[in-house]
């Protein structure tokens, strides 16, 4: 049996497979880099670019490096005279400019080849209302400058000019926003192209709340709590404060505490039939279209003074429908034909409902205040997936869900971080586009 075994694989070998990569001795030699789908030669390419090197005896190389990053090797596409790999991913910590080809002998050939990451990707901003002059934090990746090629940022109608290197790291780069500059996409331009943001600077589109009523709600109370509107808005206009200095939370925010830190709109004006007719009291989604929630941003600023932090217990921000939840009575027809759900405080943490919402915790990130700065804050409506007790929420959201709006502290299961009696603005709640 054992020498029918042998003879089967020895057999196998020299017929089945007569192709099977072999290594062999000597040093390779490169003529040339093209893109592996063209015959274009190149003396650079971005990460994660498919090449193709050209040469002789390439099967002598047992690995390859571009800079200080290895690639991955696949034999099947390594022949006497081609080598096609996959340029690294991930940013070299020396830039050298070299492809280098070590051998199974361990002998290496070098060849010079610039490795150039992606365009930049633009993602976020810390604080996106910022005013003319004031300094800003872009966050993204694969932001880097060269003497010859230096990173340009671009405001709507204003270039922000030379920008110092210890402001740039791969993921982030600090700025003064540029006199003259207007709403739309910031633009980074690095050696391998330009990218633009995903975000709009200043965006006022599907704003909900400017608690001023320029273009957003006013709406000091629209529901049972009140949480007051003072004056030190964004741009000088009016805010929301959200005042626990007077009172403790504990740390898993198993002592629900309302009041004045409970922000509640609920749709309606105790009509009957319900029109929703004036301004304050319109439901969210006649506003704003939610009709793709599930691409969507709900984004608003913060300021949180350093006297006051924020140490523990969660806030909870929860979307809801009139037939949950409504300014009026119970019962009440609405002009759509609804059934509203009238003022009450049990469908939030009905479990027979279970509301998706999401839990923000910036304090387990390590954020406690903001310097009594204001920054941006930015929640995919895709993750309103918790329900009261930081479960996972069985109840689904639509886009009928979205006429009501709520914010407060309370509730999850976790015993992170520690008591406070915590002060937050709020200011310009809008809902967008992700991108």
């Amino acid at each position: 049996m054992a020498a029918i075994i042998a003879t089967g694989l020895s057999s196998c070998e020299k017929t089945d497979y007569p192709d099977r990569f072999h290594s062999t001795d000597g040093v390779p030699t490169i003529i040339g880099v093209r893109y592996a789908d063209s015959g274009i030669h190149i003396e650079q390419a971005f990460m994660e670019e498919v090449v193709c090197i050209m040469g002789e005896n390439l099967r002598s190389v047992h690995d390859v490096w571009f800079n200080d990053q290895q690639a991955i090797l696949n034999t099947s596409y390594i022949t006497d005279n081609t080598l096609i790999v996959q340029v690294p991913k991930t940013m070299p910590v020396e830039e050298t400019d070299k492809i280098y080809l070590n051998t199974v002998g361990k002998q290496t050939v070098e060849y010079s080849f610039r490795v150039l990451p992606p365009a930049p990707r633009v993602q976020r901003m810390s604080f996106e209302y910022a005013e003319d002059g004031q300094e800003v934090t872009i966050y993204g990746n694969y932001f880097y400058q060269k003497p010859d090629s230096p990173l340009k940022i671009e405001f709507p109608n204003a270039d922000a000019g030379a920008i110092a290197d210890a402001d740039i790291t791969l993921t982030s780069v600090k700025v003064k926003v540029p006199a003259g500059s207007q709403m739309g996409k910031v633009k980074v331009t690095t050696a391998s192209g330009t990218g633009a943001s995903e975000f709009v600077f200043r965006d006022d589109r599907g704003l909900l709340f400017d608690f001023d009523g320029t273009n957003g709600l006013y709406t000091i109370n629209h529901g049972w709590h009140a949480c007051p509107i003072v004056e030190g808005g964004i741009g000088g206009s009016m805010c929301m404060m959200m005042d626990a200095s007077g009172e403790t939370f504990t740390a898993d925010g198993g002592d629900w505490h309302d009041g004045t830190c409970h922000f509640e709109y609920w749709a309606g004006n105790w009509q009957d039939p319900e029109t929703y007719g004036t301004w304050d009291g319109r439901r969210l989604n006649d506003l704003v279209d939610f009709s793709n929630y599930g691409s969507m941003v709900l984004k608003f600023e913060v300021k949180i003074p350093e006297s006051n932090p924020w140490t523990g217990c969660p806030m909870q921000i929860i979307f809801s429908d009139v037939t949950l939840v409504s300014n009026g009575n119970a019962g009440v027809k609405d002009i759509y034909g609804n059934t509203l759900g009238g003022c009450n405080n049990t469908y939030f943490n009905n479990a027979g409902i279970s509301l998706p919402r999401y839990f923000w915790r910036p304090w387990a990130d390590g954020l406690t205040h903001t310097n009594g700065e204001w920054m941006t804050v930015s929640v995919p409506i895709a993750n309103f997936t918790s329900y009261w007790d930081g479960s996972a929420a069985t109840g689904k959201l639509s886009k009928e869900s979205f006429a009501n709006l709520e914010f407060f502290f309370a509730g999850g299961t976790s015993s992170e971080g520690s008591p406070c009696s915590p002060i937050v603005y709020v200011d310009n709640i809008r809902a967008v586009p992700a991108k």
